[in-house]
């Protein structure tokens, strides 16, 4: 006797799961190989930050991702998914920073060495938990490629670019605006700096004219920064201050003349048309300054306190500093007014503090020649191509505004400069006149010193590190081994496809462009496709400074993996769109994925049933079901089956990942599961149980392959019960898996539309027979008659053909397909197919007073719910003040009770007339 493999009665997605990401990874079942051939697909992970945990926004994209590669990998690519993180420069400084200071030291105390042993023992523990986490995702990475943003192959690209671009005369230093960072005590990029807007104020002060001839009225929204003000500056079409243009003003507390000047800059509608000027503390100050060639005076230190500069408030940190040079103004009598204001104001994304713009000394990338390139590829070559195409636009937009990028922080946790400065020079100090040597390493720029300043030069390296997004800016291709000519580099790259957040474009995405242009003469990836966020269950979007995140583990450990996955893909509804994500905080449930769990539940219950009646027997041995024996439903399923492979495929192509899983849902759950398996019962059931006949074979067969195919169609949404369901299956051992087999080929010939047409018909007559049944309280095992009445040939039929099936599945005894209603029908209940009319009598079914009676009792309570929720919303005070969602509810319910009184009244009308 043939053993029969069986599935355990009820689905465990925790064990089945961590059983399955074990022996992918113990298997290297994903790992690539550059010289086995086929067409390459390749992603790079966007490398989630070393310090981080999984949330929603990884758990997401990494979902799409990992959707698309097995997708491809299964359509013959030589797939790779490239795994690594980033070294999150700030953000383990800021950490380890913290730690030192609950310690009472800082990291000027250990030194650099210590600290940066420091840094890598928590890197060493961070990195377990973010990679630990991305595996229970279940992607299909190749983790024996996994890299990290300062391991030795990258941090020998950094390097290299470095000197590339220094050498190409790219790369400058200099003494420059930047915005600072008080509480890393760093310069930051534009791209890390954060606008918001708040409620603030805007002081007016009088500055006296120095020859006493009155004063010019300035307002400002910093005025600690009046402190280092070295001009007062108007508009030079001003008719109201032209005069004075060359005159001076007396700055009150630092009794310091300053120049009245005129530059275009001034808005002279803004206040009273005159503006302070403080180059050393305002970007477009900078910027009269250094046409007006003003000194700059800067006021403030590294850690936003007040320095030498400001006289009397030295040491007082900037906010505390405000309110005393309000003050002090106020007692000079240079106070006018404080108004309340409303403006923007940016803060460090990292440090959570307004940042500072700051006279700094930094290092430079003179970005124009990058852009220029990058938009050369965009504009000539249409590359990359963004999905949806919308985003070209702002991406381009952002090439062509783009500043210097100011690329120096002032951390120790990063990739050290490769600048070393010939100190010696300059009494062992670093300072702006300093002789530099940029270098690949310590030995060459020694090499290159010595030639310059002789044997005796004494080289100290620039202690800053890189900005972040240098090395991230190199990831696609410095994973891959750039600047050395791999067979990864060769094969894998350019990649296919970045899938990523609309929020990072331009953190991440043009620097990549920018950097793949210049390095390696072709755009990083082929497609950028731009997804939208994970909102919370309000629509805002998850901080946490809101603290309205949801942690993606804690729905894996109560749903499991797939379940997570699938909604989130199952979610999207056209690329680029935002999607919100139902979830009850006080029961950490969501209703979203515990469907998606159901549906794990309701393929595995499906799996078991065909398991049970294949007899033994793998779709192999049972082999392909000839279609032209077939019985009408399995060459409707087949149809069916083929149809959702085309629309599949069609969609993955295309980037419709939800629209594929929303399909697949409907085949599945739909066609597979409530009809074709309910119609197909009867063929291994009742008479035929233990007898073997030619249409159960046949059956098996269609089972056996719509079961197998759909496993595998869905394989890349929901990877761990498919490949679990597939080895019971196919009965393949530890040697093969799901993961690696051929994705479903389209059968065009298969496929037939008017049969799909025509069984729907069939289908839509099981239901409302059901439904008729249902209506008249008829009990589940008594059969009824049932009269099927059409003029139309056609459709009589159809219904002919499908007479076996009406039967079975609505529990009808006898059935009259007929193109005239009979007279002598009696009492009946009716419904309408379009023109088909649907009649069951119901003497001898059902007790036909006690019916009425009890549909009576039923639209009696309907009404008085009606009614009830008709007088709550006719109440004014609960529609003003109730909460807007709580209204809402009374509404919904007030319409649905409303329909069921419809219906009621109908049947009841049905009941009484005939």
């Amino acid at each position: 006797m043939t053993s029969i493999p069986e599935l355990p009665s009820k689905y465990d997605p925790v064990e089945t799961e961590a059983r399955w990401q074990a022996y992918w990874e113990t298997h290297q079942t994903f790992k690539a190989d550059p010289t086995q051939g086929g067409e390459p697909y390749c992603i790079v992970i966007p490398p989630p930050n070393v310090t981080g945990t999984l949330h929603m926004g990884h758990a997401f994209n990494n979902s799409l991702i990992d959707t698309l590669v097995r997708y491809h990998r299964m359509r013959g690519y030589n797939a790779l998914y490239l795994p690594g993180t980033d070294h999150a420069s700030i953000a383990v400084q800021t950490i380890l920073e913290k730690q030192l200071k609950a310690e009472g030291k800082t990291r000027y105390d250990i030194g650099r060495e210590k600290f940066l042993a420091r840094a890598w023992d928590w890197k060493a523990q961070s990195h377990g938990t973010i990679v630990g986490q991305l595996r229970r995702l279940g992607v299909s990475t190749d983790w024996t490629r996994e890299r990290f943003t300062l391991d030795q192959g990258l941090s020998n690209a950094v390097v290299e670019a470095f000197n590339r671009l220094y050498e190409d005369q790219l790369i400058y230093r200099g003494n420059y605006l930047v915005n600072w960072c008080p509480a890393s005590e760093s310069a930051v990029s534009d791209l890390e700096v954060e606008n918001k807007d708040i409620d603030g104020n805007l002081w007016h002060f009088r500055y006296p004219l120095t020859d006493g001839g009155g004063f010019l009225e300035v307002a400002t929204t910093r005025p600690e920064t009046m402190l280092g003000d070295t001009a007062v500056a108007v508009n030079p079409k001003d008719e109201r201050y032209q005069h004075l243009v060359g005159k001076t003003v007396t700055l009150p507390i630092m009794n310091r003349e300053i120049p009245i000047i005129a530059d275009e800059l001034v808005d002279p509608e803004f206040g009273t048309g005159c503006v302070k000027v403080t180059p050393a503390h305002d970007p477009n100050d900078f910027q009269m300054g250094q046409r007006h060639h003003l000194p700059m005076i800067n006021i403030m230190n590294k850690n936003g306190s007040l320095n030498e500069n400001a006289g009397e408030f030295q040491g007082q940190d900037r906010f505390k500093a405000r309110k005393n040079v309000v003050q002090r103004l106020e007692q000079l009598g240079c106070l006018v007014k404080i108004e309340d204001y409303r403006h923007s104001v940016p803060y460090s994304d990292r440090g959570g503090v307004p940042v500072e713009p700051l006279l700094s000394t930094q290092w430079f990338v003179r970005i124009r020649p990058l852009a220029d390139k990058a938009l050369t590829y965009l504009d000539q070559q249409n590359s990359p191509l963004f999905m949806p195409e919308r985003w070209t636009k702002v991406y381009r937009d952002w090439l062509i505004k783009l500043q210097d990028w100011c690329i120096s922080r002032q951390l120790w946790w990063g990739h050290q400069i490769p600048a070393w400065y010939a100190v010696n020079q300059t009494q062992g100090e670093i300072t702006d006149s300093t002789p530099l040597i940029v270098a690949r390493t310590e030995a060459e720029a020694h090499s290159k010193a010595v030639q310059q300043f002789g044997e005796a030069v004494q080289l100290q390296q620039d202690p800053d590190v890189l900005d972040t997004w240098f090395s991230s800016g190199l990831w696609p291709f410095s994973t891959m081994g750039w600047p050395e000519e791999t067979p990864d580099l060769a094969t894998y790259y350019p990649g296919n496809t970045l899938s990523t957040g609309f929020d990072i474009i331009f953190f991440w995405v043009a620097r990549m462009t920018m950097m793949a242009a210049y390095f390696t003469d072709q755009m990083p990836f082929k497609t950028v496709y731009i997804h939208g966020l994970v909102l919370d269950e309000n629509g805002q979007k998850m901080s946490k400074s809101k603290g309205n995140g949801i942690d993606p583990l804690l729905l894996i450990d109560k749903y499991g993996t797939d379940a997570l996955r699938y909604t989130l893909i199952r979610k999207l509804v056209g690329a680029g769109q935002d999607i919100r994500f139902e979830y009850d905080r006080k029961q950490a449930e969501s209703s979203a994925v515990e469907a998606s769990r159901n549906f794990t539940n309701k393929i595995w219950n499906a799996a078991r049933f065909v398991l049970l009646n294949l007899a033994g027997q793998t779709p192999q041995q049972l082999g392909k079901p000839p279609i032209d024996q077939l019985e009408l439903c399995d060459r409707w399923i087949l149809s069916r089956f083929h149809q959702t492979v085309k629309q599949t495929c069609d969609e993955i192509e295309r980037y419709g990942l939800g629209e594929a899983a929303r399909g697949l849902y409907e085949f599945i759950w739909g066609d597979f599961c409530d009809w074709y398996l309910e119609l197909v019962k009867p063929r291994f059931w009742g008479d035929n149980q233990d007898i073997e006949t030619p249409e159960k074979h046949l059956a098996r067969q269609t089972l056996a392959d719509v079961l197998e195919g759909l496993l595998t169609l869905l394989h890349p949404f929901m990877p761990h019960i498919t490949e679990e369901i597939w080895h019971t299956l196919t009965q393949t051992g530890t040697e093969d898996c799901l993961a690696l087999q051929s994705y479903p080929e389209l059968d065009e010939s298969l496929i037939n539309s008017e049969l799909e047409t025509e069984f729907q018909l069939i289908i839509e007559t099981i239901r409302t027979l059901r439904n008729l049944r249902a209506d008249a309280d008829i009990k589940p095992k008594v059969k009824v008659k049932a009269i099927l009445q059409s003029q139309n040939p056609q459709e009589r039929q159809i219904l002919t053909k499908g007479q076996t099936y009406i039967q079975d599945a609505a529990k009808v005894e006898t059935l009259v397909i007929t193109d005239q209603l009979p007279l002598d029908a009696g009492q009946t209940i009716a419904g309408i197919i379009g023109t088909i009319q649907v009649l069951v009598p119901l003497a001898g079914v059902v007790d036909l007073e006690s019916l009425v009676a009890r549909t009576e009792r039923k639209l009696a309570k309907v009404e008085k719910e009606v009614e009830a929720y008709t007088r709550q919303l006719a109440n004014t005070n609960f529609v003003e003040k109730a909460d807007t969602e709580k209204v809402q509810a009374v509404r919904n319910n007030l319409a649905e009770v409303t329909k069921q009184a419809e219906i009621l009244r109908d049947r009841l009308n049905q009941l009484n007339t005939r």
